[in-house]
């Protein structure tokens, strides 16, 4: 099971909520992350039309399903303590099956489920939620390009050829040479591929059967521009002959 762990004292998160009975449809909410998952699902069943008891809710960053929140005694902030998740909520949603030829199908034109009180649209739109929320929309679009910006500008110094040292959360610094910059197949952002001077690395160059760039096995890898530090970094001494 995968858990989302950030640092910061907010007591909230802000999650994107979707369902399985109609996956175009998706927008923010608050939540405190002290909820339990259980106190979670009653919410969510007013949000969605689910079933709390039945209910299963998985959570996604971005397309990539990570944890399944399946002990409704734990609370939400085990699972997720980010920004940006999405909770996806998977029900029956009480759908029924009956004979449709000999019902008249009810539709309403855009402009009439417009003037709807009761809608899901005019409930985020009174309560500003989502993309409704011109303010914090404006915010995150902004956060965005900043994000790219940074992104776009590491990556610029990321010249092959070049010394460097890269810093993953979760893994020791690591030094080596740049051999590749760009994207990977399937891949939208920009990665930068590291030869390590030790087997520290995930492959040989090679991601999903195409070759990026070549090396021994396990010295290989590739990794955000902002985890890369270019400079005069050269190979570590690990020798242990004077160690007794």
């Amino acid at each position: 099971m995968t858990h989302i762990i950030e640092s910061g004292r907010s007591d909230f998160i802000k999650v994107n909520i979707s369902n399985s009975h109609n996956d175009a449809v998706a927008f923010e909410v608050k939540l405190a992350k002290d909820l339990t998952v259980a106190q979670l699902k009653s919410k969510l069943e007013i949000l969605t039309g689910g079933c709390a008891g039945t209910m299963k809710v998985e959570l996604y960053k971005g397309e990539k399903c990570i944890s399944t929140l399946d002990n409704n005694d734990a609370q939400l902030g085990y699972y997720a303590n980010s920004d940006g998740l999405r909770l996806h909520v998977i029900d029956s949603f009480a759908t029924f099956s009956f004979d449709s030829a000999s019902v008249e199908k009810f539709e309403l034109s855009k402009d009439q489920y417009d003037k709807r009180s009761d809608s899901v649209r005019n409930y985020l739109k009174m309560n500003k939620m989502g993309k409704y929320n011109e303010e914090e929309m404006a915010q995150l679009e902004e956060k965005r390009k900043q994000q790219a910006e940074e992104m776009q500008k590491r990556a610029d110094l990321c010249v092959v050829g070049e010394r460097c040292e890269v810093t993953v959360p979760g893994n020791p610094k690591r030094r080596g040479t740049i051999r590749y910059n760009g994207q990977l197949e399937g891949k939208n952002s920009i990665f930068i591929g590291i030869q390590y001077d030790e087997p520290l690395g995930k492959n040989n160059g090679s991601v999903g059967g195409k070759v990026y760039f070549t090396c021994e096995p396990n010295y290989g890898s590739f990794v955000s521009p902002l985890s890369v530090t270019v400079g005069d970094f050269p190979p570590e001494d690990f020798n242990l002959d004077d160690e007794l």
